[in-house]
């Protein structure tokens, strides 16, 4: 096993993300189904005349539910996002990524305040 840490969740606005708050994966699935009738319906309102007014709703529709699809899908990335729980290294990398460095350094002034002797039993 390793002895790194875990890494800490990401923030936003001030506090851990958390995957309880948000849409989930039954909202983003209603908004895909939502998307893919109104972008078959908005073409067949023009061949059908179903009148101008009906076509213009389904296309502002379709906007508004791009929309509300791509910032879903953004908000379940970064949920996917926090989720992982190691950090992966270039396989043939001959120097430490930023993430190493970072690592240490955070190792080295915990060891610092802890005057360097560790966990005490």
């Amino acid at each position: 096993m390793s002895n790194l840490p875990a890494p800490e969740m990401p923030e936003y606005k001030g506090a851990p993300l958390s995957p309880d708050r948000g849409p989930g994966l039954g909202c983003f699935w209603i908004q895909v189904v939502a998307l893919v009738v109104f972008m078959i319906l908005a073409p067949l309102s023009a061949v059908l005349n179903w009148g101008p007014t009906i076509a213009t709703l389904l296309l502002i529709g379709v906007v508004v539910l791009l929309l509300l699809v791509g910032q879903t899908s953004i908000f379940l990335l970064r949920l996917v996002a926090a989720d992982r729980r190691g950090r992966r290294a270039p396989l043939a990398s001959k120097s430490k990524t930023v993430g190493e460095l970072e690592d240490e350094a955070q190792r080295a002034a915990r060891d610092n305040e802890d005057g360097g002797m560790g966990e005490s039993r």
